[in-house]
């Protein structure tokens, strides 16, 4: 199994800034795709963010674009997402997942948007942004 975890959530006011960050100990995390989504009470599991296997391509919702950015360190086991400028609509449950280990997702440059597509997720961080 991949286990990934998730950190960094927390409870901001609107207009502040968090950085979540998202870890496995897996050979093979550099290997494939990593996406962020989220999920608030009521509402549906949506994308927030995703990059491929080398960070050289990035894609990011239309609700968070120009506000979120999502970056891999050079070590390939740890991704980062710096979210700025937060709304109170920011409010969920944020998720890390990978897809599955098998040679159609490995060295894939495609940036999937769906969790069909994803395999493997973290437990969730909380963020709440207070209005």
């Amino acid at each position: 199994q991949v286990h990934l975890a998730e950190s960094g959530g927390g409870l901001v006011q609107a207009g502040g800034s968090l950085r979540l960050a998202c870890t496995t100990s897996e050979r093979t995390f550099n290997q494939y795709a990593l996406a962020w989504f989220r999920q608030a009470p009521g509402k549906k599991r949506e994308f927030v963010a995703g990059i491929n296997w080398n960070g050289a391509i990035i894609e990011y919702a239309d609700s968070v674009k120009d506000r979120y950015t999502l970056s891999k360190d050079s070590s390939g086991n740890m991704v980062h997402l710096q979210m700025n400028n937060l709304k109170p609509e920011d409010t969920a449950v944020y998720r890390c997942s990978t897809p599955p280990r098998r040679p159609p997702y490995l060295y894939n440059d495609y940036v999937g948007r769906r969790a069909s597509e994803y395999e493997y997720w973290g437990q969730g961080t909380q963020v709440t942004v207070s209005s």
